[in-house]
């Protein structure tokens, strides 16, 4: 296995570790090289983990290239959120009492290195902490409130941080840990059995429009599932319930990432799970992976500062150029001529250090195929709006926008080749409810983008199916829960 440490500058490294090769963030992201090695492990110790930072596409491209980063981008954004560290240490308070009560003052920050601190007392706190939160440096700040300790806060430990008096031990805990010995996972707790379902009444392009929530209501409980629509005001109630479907629009800077992440750390069965939230919101993730997998995508280009020449050369023009975390066509422009390319990438490298950009391949529709549980649920054609290149358009106010029609098409009818080629991309993200777009011209497949929180509006994904189709899905949580609760008996 080739060991990698990931850094921003190797020059300021402060540490000599045997074995492993120092890499710096830019190179890592940027060379093809490292993209083909497939037996690395990415250690990624960069200074900052901010969201669209260096260091935040070190751990999301190693998890496209199967380098089983640490820190994963999930922990990254579990980092960014004291309440959820809090709920990931609940259970700990116990073993915090125990470990900190020798201690006289009311404040003690915890070095956490790879699972171990200089003081060998402290290592069963330290090893319960990164099990659930791997990051390869951390550091825990605690409080006393009375006579009960209380976690405060846990962050990455920058590597030029660390004391020059624990260098040295910092070296011996990474050799042991890539040697092999690493702590364990705490198990989830068992879940109860109702769902929820999240919403936002004021969102102007849900995932669901109100006929299709109700129908979805009504299938749940005539498997005997008690449905409860919730918003962002009842992210404590989560507890209360033991499965969350989120039918507001995702993104990961928002707070159905934070609804999915607590709901999956209490051991809740949820659509969508915050990895495939995670990865399916940035499409500089999606374009490693398929490039990765070998699976049929426009010709693509990952656009940083230093490469805007090769676009026009790459991909000609016009192209799509497109912000990471775009949806919904929002933040996806065509480029028609050079000037307009250098404005908008400029505009767009202003909140991401990487952007996408793609060939434009025109086409009067884009298939949509529905992914559930592994298996095609519907298919769709999501056909351009009228003298427009995209299947919405925006306008300048919240609720003014244009779509395209919609037309469903049953599975069977649809060509093999689009469903085979969705199916196969849906499978590399997880198990989940997924929206596969390809576009077709003649024999040619494309994937353009996969989208968890796929659309099901009555009167148009549920064309073919029916009831069915919210039957099916309710089905799914159903078999989870029980697989959950039961082990599947």
């Amino acid at each position: 296995m080739n060991i990698l440490i990931v850094v921003d500058n190797p020059r300021y490294w402060p540490l000599d570790i045997p074995g492993v090769s120092v890499v710096p963030a830019r190179e890592y992201l940027t060379d093809p090289a490292w993209g083909a090695d497939r037996s690395a492990r990415v250690f990624n110790l960069c200074r900052s983990y901010r969201y669209q930072s260096l260091g935040y596409y070190v751990s999301l491209l190693a998890e496209a290239r199967g380098h089983r980063p640490l820190p994963r981008t999930g922990t990254i954004e579990d980092l960014q959120s004291r309440n959820l560290v809090r709920l990931l240490a609940h259970g700990l308070d116990d073993l915090v009492q125990k470990s900190l009560a020798p201690i006289k003052s009311d404040r003690f920050e915890l070095s956490i290195y790879f699972g171990r601190n200089v003081a060998k007392r402290y290592d069963p706190l330290c090893q319960q902490l990164f099990g659930l939160l791997q990051a390869p440096l951390l550091r825990a700040v605690f409080e006393r409130h009375g006579e009960q300790w209380r976690l405060h806060a846990i962050k990455p430990i920058a590597a030029s941080d660390i004391p020059p008096h624990h260098q040295d031990f910092v070296v011996q805990a990474a050799s042991d840990y890539f040697s092999g010995r690493k702590p364990r996972l705490r198990k989830r707790p068992v879940p109860r059995h109702s769902l929820a379902i999240l919403v936002d009444p004021d969102n102007p392009e849900p995932a669901s429009n109100p006929k299709a929530l109700r129908k979805f209501e009504k299938a749940a409980e005539a498997l005997g599932l008690h449905a409860e629509f919730i918003t962002r005001a009842d992210f404590g109630r989560l507890g209360e319930f033991d499965a969350l479907f989120i039918r507001d629009t995702t993104f990961v800077n928002h707070y159905t990432y934070r609804f999915s992440r607590q709901a999956a750390a209490e051991g809740l069965v949820v659509i969508d799970d915050p990895d495939s939230i995670l990865k399916c919101n940035n499409k500089v993730y999606l374009a490693e992976l398929l490039a990765r997998h070998r699976l049929p995508a426009p010709r693509t280009l990952l656009v940083h500062k230093d490469n805007v020449d090769q676009v026009i050369p790459t991909l000609n023009l016009p192209c799509v150029l497109k912000q990471p975390d775009s949806s919904f066509s929002i933040g996806v422009a065509k480029a028609e001529s050079e000037a307009e390319l250098r404005a908008m990438v400029g505009e767009l490298l202003e909140k991401s250090d990487l952007i996408v950009a793609q060939e434009w391949i025109p086409t009067e529709f884009d298939w949509r195929v529905g992914i559930l549980d592994r298996r095609p649920l519907f298919v769709a054609k999501y056909h351009m709006v009228p003298g427009h290149w995209q299947i919405v358009l925006h306008g300048d106010q919240k609720h003014d926008y244009v779509e395209g029609a919609t037309t469903a098409v049953s599975v069977g009818e649809a060509p093999e080749a689009v469903v085979s080629t969705a199916l196969k991309a849906a499978n590399l993200i997880g198990d989940g409810f997924y929206g596969v777009d390809i576009k077709q011209v003649g024999k040619r497949h494309v994937i353009i983008e996969i989208n968890d929180n796929p659309n099901v509006d009555a009167g148009n994904e549920d064309g073919v199916l029916k009831d069915a189709l919210y039957r099916e899905v309710m089905g799914v949580f159903l078999r989870r829960i029980e697989e959950k609760k039961w082990g599947g008996r």
